[in-house]
């Protein structure tokens, strides 16, 4: 069942928030179709909607997939009592889907059953019930059907008209080149990218880490877009927990663009970030 749910991350320091919707729910996170771009390895706030909850779940997570406008969280901080409020949801969510199905299930067997032959045997004429109350019960069965329309009339158009405006947005995905990022133009030195650096964000030796006793230096392949920000990166090297804490302060790194004949462009670096004990 699909709800809507809220993402907040951080943009240069200020929080900013993105509409989705879920996918998928479950105890261990949430798979999501959400209206901006993602960063794997993303710490975000999730709040989340699940009817007929009254209040939506708020929780942290980390993003573990990104492509294009889906995405998958993983809950990194969800409550006991969160945690079962999703089951209580879920087991809801499927009884009421097997209610409805039975519903339809009777209702179709019904006109069914209305439509076959009828044999012309006296034995079957008299087992049969008289007309007005054949008549009747075919009415039970259509008052019930009306009534669940009837109720969830309201509920059913909005949540009609929510998806569909979803759907047209997912329908960009269609495309192969909608939210293609542009490929970098040239790989440029740390040496240079470090000189047009004007905001930089120390990263967190993470506990478990300082726990474990891990340390070295983390390099990092990172695109700078046309704006100066960090568009995208990975690690290629170190422990994942190093990784993650590296790329959690790179991402809000800010450059001066990079020009190529006097135009900025999209480039390419290698940048190393240590860690000590």
């Amino acid at each position: 069942m699909q709800g809507p749910l809220d993402l907040t991350v951080l943009r240069s320091g200020v929080p900013d928030t993105l509409p989705g919707r879920s996918l998928n729910v479950c105890e261990r996170g949430v798979a999501a179709i959400v209206a901006g771009e993602l960063v794997a390895g993303e710490s975000v706030g999730v709040e989340l909607q699940l009817p007929p909850l009254a209040e939506p779940l708020r929780m942290r997570a980390l993003v573990r997939y990104q492509d294009r406008l889906r995405c998958g969280l993983e809950f990194v901080s969800l409550s006991a009592e969160q945690r079962a409020a999703i089951r209580n949801w879920a087991r809801e969510a499927k009884a009421t889907a097997g209610e409805h199905s039975a519903v339809a299930g009777a209702v179709s067997t019904t006109e069914e059953k209305r439509n076959e032959p009828e044999a012309r045997t006296d034995a079957h004429m008299q087992r049969k019930p008289p007309g007005n109350a054949r008549r009747k019960r075919r009415g039970s069965w259509r008052l019930v059907a009306l009534l669940l329309l009837a109720s969830g009339g309201g509920v059913g158009l909005w949540l009609w008209h929510w998806n569909h405006t979803w759907d047209e947005l997912e329908s960009g995905l269609k495309n192969p080149q909608a939210g293609t990022p542009e490929k970098p133009r040239a790989q440029v030195s740390a040496d240079v990218m470090e000189k047009l650096l004007v905001h930089r964000v120390e990263p967190t030796y993470p506990a478990e880490a300082r726990k474990d006793g891990l340390e070295g230096t983390i390099a990092l392949d990172i695109v700078i877009g046309r704006d100066g920000s960090v568009q995208g990166m990975h690690a290629l090297n170190g422990p994942d927990v190093l990784a993650r804490a590296a790329m959690d302060a790179l991402r809000w790194w800010k450059f001066e663009p990079y020009r190529i004949n006097g135009e900025p462009a999209v480039v390419e670096t290698t940048l190393a970030v240590e860690f000590k004990r």
